[in-house]
Parts: structure tokens; C-alpha cells; sequence
């Protein structure tokens, strides 16, 4: 399988490997069609996202071993399903993403001009 494109035309780039992120867990923010949250924003978690996440029913802070899941830290990057990170930019608590590892069909339910305002420097 390759990479892909992320949302500015170019090859998608690895999001995080520690701890191990993306649908396939390779790092990237690929998704398929069993995917049904596309997880494909590369997201650095901030602490008020992880609590706003959780108190959406979506606990990323505690591990979960049986899931293979180690659990979040402010600092973490993550493949984030991009209808979350939606709804957490439509309450001001997007985090911060990464462009060149947020891969392009995340534009089917979030904006590019969105995802710059919050992009993370180069």
C-alpha cells in the first residue's frame, strides 16, 4: 500500500511512531473503508483536548492494553478521527495538527483553511 497524498498535494508524511498511531498502526494517518471515523488528522495533543475528548465519551488518556493502546499525553501526536477534531475546533478546543501528516480525505469533514490556522510550524 503506499502512503498517499496528505492535504497539500504531497506524499503523506509519518505522523508518530511512540507511541504507535494511524488506522493500520504504521505511523501514518491512512484510512480504509472499515474506517469509519477516518482517522486522518495528525494531531498534537494539548491537555484540554484530551479532557474535552473524554468528556465526549472518547477517553484517549487512559491505557488500554487489551487494545494494544497505551494511552495520551499532552505532547503525543495522533491520528485523530477528523469528525472529532471538527467538533473539538467548533468548541474552540481543536489541538494543533500537523499538514504534511494529516492525510487528504480528512478534507471531506474539515477545511484546509482550518486545519492551516491550527497547523503546527514546519
Amino acid at each position: 500500500m503506499g502512503q498517499g497524498q496528505n492535504v497539500l498535494g504531497q506524499d503523506l508524511e509519518v505522523c508518530c511512531c511512540a507511541p504507535m498511531t494511524g488506522w493500520y498502526r504504521n505511523g501514518f494517518c491512512q484510512t480504509d473503508a472499515q474506517d469509519r471515523g477516518s482517522h486522518t488528522v495528525c494531531a498534537e495533543m494539548t491537555e484540554e483536548f484530551l479532557l474535552f475528548s473524554r468528556d465526549r465519551g472518547n477517553d484517549l488518556i487512559t491505557p488500554r492494553p487489551e487494545f494494544n493502546f497505551p494511552g495520551l499525553k499532552a505532547g503525543d501526536r495522533w491520528c485523530l478521527c477528523a469528525s472529532r477534531w471538527q467538533e473539538a475546533f467548533e468548541a474552540g478546543m481543536a489541538p494543533p495538527v500537523v499538514l504534511q501528516s494529516t492525510e487528504k480525505s480528512a478534507l471531506r469533514y474539515v477545511s484546509l483553511a482550518d486545519l492551516q490556522a491550527h497547523a503546527l510550524p514546519v
